[in-house]
């Protein structure tokens, strides 16, 4: 693994000089080769608080063994003192650094699929809805290529900031109050247009931190605005599960990418 800066010096927005300050992506090279033309951009869970492991480096080990070129971003949080759109412009400029990469590293750059788990699952859906095309005339070549991920996968996501929502993913990410408008821009499901990419969902029925209405409504705006979509509810699994007792999630989740990848 290595790892490289989102930005050069000096990053935006940037409250100190930590590591926490300075937003970057752990590369792994692919042990497998299924999808070997194929890239994806992991964003962990931790409640705009923390950073998972297992939903960073635990996932890119997966990724790695289907042939994955794997990016991880450790992108700024609520717990040191960042709030949106700190982390949105971090998740874009992670996916224009990754398409910007894909000759360097041999992928499609029309293969990039965005993966996030819990408060990373609400970062994945706020890039998969507010995604742009780039700025042409930027004097930063990252800057011109579009932000926009091929494919979205959200594994027991944050979705709104409404009646549903994980209120510590909320407040870390918003603040403690918020205004309606901001509130509305950062519920996911209600930004989905015909132009969001297709996704895979899937959520427990169990989960007592991030409630499964969450997938529910992302899933019914796809439906409403015709967005190819897959959704799974599953009974079992607390919050946060991951990869664990090997889940059929897993095997769900790769069927799906090889009907859109292969």
């Amino acid at each position: 693994m290595i790892s490289i800066p989102l930005w050069p010096e000096p990053t935006p927005y940037a409250l100190g000089t930590e590591s926490h300050d300075h937003p970057s992506l752990e590369i792994y090279e692919p042990f497998g080769t299924t999808f070997k033309d194929c890239a994806v951009l992991v964003l962990p869970g931790g409640g705009y608080e923390s950073l998972s492991g297992q939903e960073g480096e635990g996932f890119a080990g997966m990724f790695q063994l289907w042939g994955f070129k794997t990016f991880v971003l450790q992108y700024r949080l609520g717990s040191k003192g960042y709030r949106h759109p700190v982390m949105l412009n971090d998740a874009a400029r992670a996916l224009r650094t990754v398409r910007s990469k894909a000759s360097e590293f041999g992928f499609n750059p029309q293969k990039i699929v965005v993966i996030g788990s819990s408060a990373g699952g609400h970062l994945a859906a706020t890039l998969l809805t507010h995604w742009t095309h780039g700025r042409p005339d930027d004097p930063d070549p990252v800057e011109r290529i579009s932000s926009r991920p091929d494919l979205g996968v959200l594994c027991y996501p944050v979705i709104t900031m409404g009646k549903f929502t994980h209120e510590g993913s909320r407040n870390n990410l918003l603040g403690e109050k918020p205004d309606l408008d901001l509130l509305d821009r950062l519920s996911a499901e209600k930004q989905v247009t015909a132009l969001t990419p297709p996704c895979f969902v899937w959520h427990t029925v169990e989960d007592e931190l991030v409630p499964v209405e969450n997938a529910l409504l992302f899933s019914q705006a796809l439906r409403k605005a015709a967005v190819p979509f897959e959704l799974h509810i599953y009974q079992e699994g607390a919050h946060g599960l991951g990869m664990k007792d090997g889940h059929p999630w897993i095997d769900d989740c790769r069927r799906w990418l090889l009907k859109r990848l292969a």
